[in-house]
């Protein structure tokens, strides 16, 4: 059930991150990373996605 978490990450991170810690910290850094540069906020995502 990961793999739609997956694709959620790569193209929309905040919602990934949302998805997968609801609104902590982590969602916040997440959005900020995004807005800064998306590549940075999909990483996040991704890592979000593995660790938890």
């Amino acid at each position: 059930m990961e793999n739609p978490k997956i694709i959620l990450a790569i193209f929309f991170p905040p919602i990934a991150a949302y998805l997968q810690v609801g609104w902590t910290l982590h969602f916040w850094i997440n959005t900020a990373l995004t807005l800064l540069g998306g590549l940075p906020g999909a990483i996040h995502a991704l890592w979000l996605i593995n660790n938890r």
